[in-house]
């Protein structure tokens, strides 16, 4: 069979992989975004559904305010043992609250996860490696690549750490995974720094303490230099399935114009791999991801696996669309809060649709916490929809549909009241460059935004009580993009509302929600 690349879309960083008989579990980074750590479980390893978040308590952690794109959740990597799972990260709190390395841990992945064990471990990207002897191991970044021997019970350390390799030249050794073979130890690592030249590169000993002996083909997976569909390609992990082949899942991007730019974020990829007769692993194509690969080894089953649609409460969730009208009583796991959320902020009942948002002081141009939810843009063709249904709008209060990178990037068509006048107005922003582009009269009280997405543009409109939605205006997807404006995430489409300096008195509600790819299966 033939699969594609990505296998998870939109923003999913950092993938890291474990089995379990026949059944392979999933996570990602999740920066500032909170539910934090996206849970997926797949049977066949190209089709997955989300099942869950690690962190999804306020009580279990703080997210760090004010540094977009670039704080909260790193490079998670999760284990199985003894039937219980293991999810080890960072939070990048950059000195404040709850900064530094910690795991939790459950027995059901799809439930609820513990409150984290804190590590005395500095740096970033730890991982964590159960030996055949029982012991177990913490690998982790801070300048090179360290080990040290844990008890997994409390988190604290067995003996010394100890540097183990540095990589083999390229900037930022990071990301470690080590693996046990044939009385070899594998140490997996990232170099080059997570853009264009991203590679992986991997060493080995028959010492878990070193020394170790790098590969003469490094970077063994690598799309540096090559005009692929798929760039910057690195932090990969590995499965072996129940056949005995052996798979990586790794980050790429996909880029939407030249010089290259990207505003999906890093996505999650899978690679095919073998050992070759010295032992050393063989990824891709000779070293290389391509975009469509054909292979018969994916692990059998026996009705060909598709991600699930879920129709229940009137949702709807595939690869490719997503609908929800807010009745289902919790909110999907599609949904996103930047930083950790308030609950005075939103408002949703089982069996009733929409969502209300109560806006606070906070403008959407500003970091710190705001009325606003969001589902990350998945693919570079799509179209969304969503009602908005206001009773009352107070002077400089707001609510609306945005396209959103981080604070000072943004583009949104906004139902607002300015000088006294009820409007619809598009307005973007681009670092310190704000302007309100098109002001339209309008005191309706429901109504229907639209944001399509057409690769190198983004185009806004609106419908009141007609079929037809009027355009209300455009803007250059380049200018929404990691290399312009961003760090570590992808952009968000989101519903918000803001009082833009004070608390809102009236509440608006978003009564559905719809995207949809235009991309071709």
């Amino acid at each position: 069979m033939k699969f594609k690349n990505p296998i998870i879309s939109g923003c999913y960083p950092d993938p890291s992989i474990c089995r379990v008989g026949d059944d392979y579990y999933l996570v990602n980074s999740s920066f500032e975004y909170f539910p934090g750590i996206p849970v997926f479980h797949s049977k066949d390893l190209v089709h997955w559904n989300q099942i869950g978040h690690c962190i999804t308590r306020n009580l279990q952690l703080t997210l760090r305010k004010g540094f977009p794109n670039c704080a909260g959740i790193f490079a998670p990597t999760i284990r199985y043992s003894n039937g219980i799972f293991y999810v080890i990260t960072t939070n990048v709190a950059i000195g404040g609250e709850d900064d530094g390395n910690f795991f939790v841990w459950t027995k059901d992945p799809a439930g609820e996860w513990s409150d984290p064990v804190w590590l005395t471990f500095p740096g970033i990207d730890p991982s964590l490696f159960f030996d055949e002897d029982g012991k177990v191991y913490y690998t982790g970044t801070k300048e090179k690549i360290y080990v040290c021997e844990i008890d997994i019970q409390t988190g604290e350390s067995k003996g010394e750490a100890t540097a183990i390799w540095g990589g083999s030249g390229g900037n930022d050794p990071e990301g470690p995974h080590m693996y046990h073979r044939d009385g070899w130890y594998y140490l997996f690592i990232s170099e080059g720094g997570t853009e264009y030249c991203h590679m992986i590169t991997v060493a080995r000993s028959r010492n878990i303490y070193g020394p170790y002996e790098e590969c003469h083909r490094n970077p063994v997976l690598s799309n540096r230099s090559h005009c692929f569909p798929i760039k910057a390609v690195g932090h990969s992990d590995l499965v072996e399935d129940q056949n005995g082949n052996w798979w990586a899942v790794c980050l790429g991007i996909r880029t939407i114009s030249y010089p290259f730019r990207h505003n999906l974020g890093r996505e999650t990829m899978l690679v095919p791999m073998y050992w070759d007769e010295e032992g050393w692993p063989v990824m891709g194509r000779d070293g290389l991801l391509d975009e469509v690969i054909e292979t018969n080894l994916l692990p059998f089953v026996k009705d060909e696996v598709k991600s699930e649609e879920k129709t229940e409460k009137n949702i709807i969730e595939t690869p490719y669309h997503f609908y929800d009208d807010f009745s289902a009583g919790k909110l999907d796991f599609a949904w996103n809060f930047i930083y950790n959320p308030v609950s005075e902020y939103f408002s949703y009942e089982k069996g009733k649709k929409g969502i209300t948002l109560f806006g606070n002081e906070v403008s959407i141009s500003e970091k710190e916490s705001l009325a606003w939810i969001g589902h990350r843009q998945k693919h570079h063709d799509c179209k969304i929809q969503t009602k908005l249904c206001v009773t009352e709008l107070s002077e400089g209060e707001e609510a609306g549909l945005t396209i959103y990178m981080n604070p000072t990037h943004h583009y949104e068509i906004v139902r607002t009241k300015i000088s006294g006048d009820d409007c619809i107005i598009f307005r973007r922003q681009i670092g310190s460059l704000w302007k309100i582009e098109q002001v339209v009269a309008c005191d309706a009280k429901e109504m229907v935004f639209e944001l399509l997405s057409q690769n190198n543009e983004y185009t806004f409109g609106y419908r009141l009580d007609t079929e037809e939605f009027i355009t209300i205006g455009k803007g250059e997807t380049d200018y929404l993009t990691t290399e312009v404006g961003g760090r570590f995430t992808g952009n968000y489409v989101a519903l918000f509302a803001s009082g833009n300096g004070k608390k809102c008195t009236n509440p608006v509600t978003f009564e559905w929600f719809e995207y949809e790819s235009l991309e071709k299966e």
